[in-house]
């Protein structure tokens, strides 16, 4: 589930989320001047659900960048306790790549 749609990442998904946010939020102030009870009503609820929306961001924001440290670190572990497995590996993937590209 790392790449959810071709080319899209988690990361990306956030950036673009909240990225509508925004536009949610100028949309909101755009229609701030219009009058009545039920706009004022729907625009109270929308305001509530952005901020709730922001706040879920955020959370899930911040759990990412603590599994990205932690693989990095569980990465950075291995290889310096495995230094020619992690060589083997490299190279492995490299031939496969290689081979991959000289196909075309």
């Amino acid at each position: 589930m790392e790449k959810l749609l071709g080319d899209i990442t988690k990361e990306q998904l956030i950036t673009d989320f909240k990225v509508v946010v925004a536009d949610a939020e100028a949309l909101l102030k755009a229609t701030a001047s219009q009058g009545g009870e039920k706009m004022a009503e729907i625009r109270a609820k929308a305001e509530e659900s952005l901020r709730v929306v922001k706040h879920r961001m955020d959370e899930a924001q911040a759990a990412l960048l603590v599994k990205t440290k932690a693989a990095a670190k569980a990465t950075d572990v291995y290889v310096h306790e495995n230094p020619w497995r992690a060589i083997g590996a490299a190279a492995g993937v490299g031939l496969v790549i290689g081979l991959l590209i000289g196909r075309r």
